[in-house]
This record gives C-alpha cells, sequence and structure tokens, in this order.
C-alpha cells in the first residue's frame, strides 16, 4: 500500500528530473556589458567541442536566435567572443522494488532492483571580451540528452535560452 502512494511522488521526480535543465552563471563584477552590442563565434573553441557538428550547428544556431532576441547582432568587429564546451557522461539511476522477498523478511516474493542509464550532458557558454581576450561571463547548463533527433533541437534550444537568460547579469 505504501508503494502505491510513493509512486506518483516517483512520476514526478522523474518527469521532472528528465525535461529540467540547471544553469548557473558567474561573471566578471568589474566588466561593463552595457559596452557589449555585438558578438562573433570563437572558432577554436568551436572546434574543440567534443560533440557531433550536427550538434554544433543546433548549438550555433540557437545561441544565434537568443541572442538576436536579446538585441546583439553578429559582427565581424565583435564586442565579444562566444566559446562553447561540452562534457557528456552516463547518469547511473537505481529503483527497488519493494515488496516481498526472501533475505531480510520472512516472506516470500519478488523483490528486485532495475538499473538504468541516462545521458547527462553539461553545456558552457562563454562570453569572452574581444579587446583584452578575457573571460567576463560564463553560463553552464547541465540536464539530460536525447538521442531523439526530432527532439534534439528543442533540447537545445532549451539549454541555450535558459543559460543565456541570465545575461547580460542584473548587478
Amino acid at each position: 500500500m505504501k508503494t502505491l502512494k510513493l509512486i506518483p511522488f516517483f512520476l514526478l521526480f522523474i518527469a521532472t528530473s528528465c525535461s529540467s535543465v540547471r544553469v548557473n552563471a558567474d561573471y566578471d563584477k568589474k566588466a561593463e556589458f552595457t559596452n557589449y552590442k555585438t558578438y562573433a563565434f570563437l572558432k577554436s573553441s568551436i572546434d574543440k567541442a567534443e560533440i557531433s557538428d550536427l550538434d554544433k550547428k543546433r548549438i550555433l544556431r540557437s545561441i544565434d536566435e537568443v541572442m538576436t532576441s536579446k538585441g546583439f547582432s553578429k559582427s565581424e568587429n565583435p564586442d565579444m567572443l562566444i566559446g562553447i564546451f561540452t562534457q557528456e557522461r552516463e547518469r547511473v539511476n537505481v529503483y527497488n522494488t519493494g515488496g516481498f522477498g526472501w533475505g531480510w523478511n520472512p516472506y516470500w516474493g519478488m523483490n528486485y532492483s532495475r538499473v538504468y542509464t541516462t545521458p547527462e550532458g553539461t553545456l558552457f557558454i562563454d562570453l569572452i571580451d574581444a579587446k583584452s581576450k578575457e573571460l567576463v561571463w560564463q553560463g553552464e547548463g547541465s540536464g539530460t540528452l536525447t538521442k531523439d533527433t526530432n527532439k534534439k533541437d528543442e533540447r537545445i534550444m532549451e539549454f541555450v535560452s535558459k543559460i543565456l537568460a541570465q545575461f547580460p547579469p542584473q548587478k
């Protein structure tokens, strides 16, 4: 009976953990963000990202879309450079079934564990002052990834938009 009451809680936990992107940002407190109006991508950073070229394109398109919506424009002589860095790892989830079993209790029945692995990734977006070449802002987003090509664009846009929602910082 107790396990039936916990099922909605676990379903809610699974649904929120799969769809949410955890974000964090840090920035140089001395940087004057009002001076930044234009941007360009830092090719050396993009080339080093260890993801497929298709996913790189998805990330760059998403960054373009969000930055344009914030009033920034792409330029050959930018005020800031945008770099990306990615990490991927497998998250291991173990679910134990409550129930009857042989061993620690005197009852017979089924008692087993299920192990699931979920790909989880982190995307870092670095904003670098084009003149001084110093990092002025860094945003980070972590969450589950999808292998479904129909959902990749949407998921990457979710990562990018949630990370860049914290830019420019409100001092």
